[in-house]
């Protein structure tokens, strides 16, 4: 990373660059590939496993009563998809060490 703390685009290619030695434009290329390829698949109801990182997992959420917590208010939270991250076993490891 660049100094800053949040991991973006630009940084991802130009890791690749630096490491496999792909010009910019290929290298950013290859990360807009890559990121367009797991977007497909979620789209289309797709989990997407990266072995040793972890899974984006789309959950089916049903209706359900919520409140507003300013009023009090009973009001119907309507059901949708919703997407999540779960770490797999070697990431949380790594990241607990660090």
């Amino acid at each position: 990373m660049t100094g800053h703390a949040t991991l973006t685009r630009a940084d991802l290619a130009e890791s690749v660059n630096r490491h496999i030695g792909l010009s910019r434009s290929e290298a950013a290329a290859l990360i807009e590939s890559i990121l367009e390829h797991m977007t497909s698949a979620l789209e289309r109801g797709e989990n997407v496993k990266i072995s040793s990182f972890g899974t984006f997992v789309l959950r089916d959420k049903t209706q359900r009563m919520g409140r507003n917590p300013k009023t009090g208010v009973e009001v119907p939270i309507e059901p949708r998809r919703v997407l999540t991250f779960r770490a797999s076993q070697t990431m949380r490891d790594r990241v607990a060490a660090s």
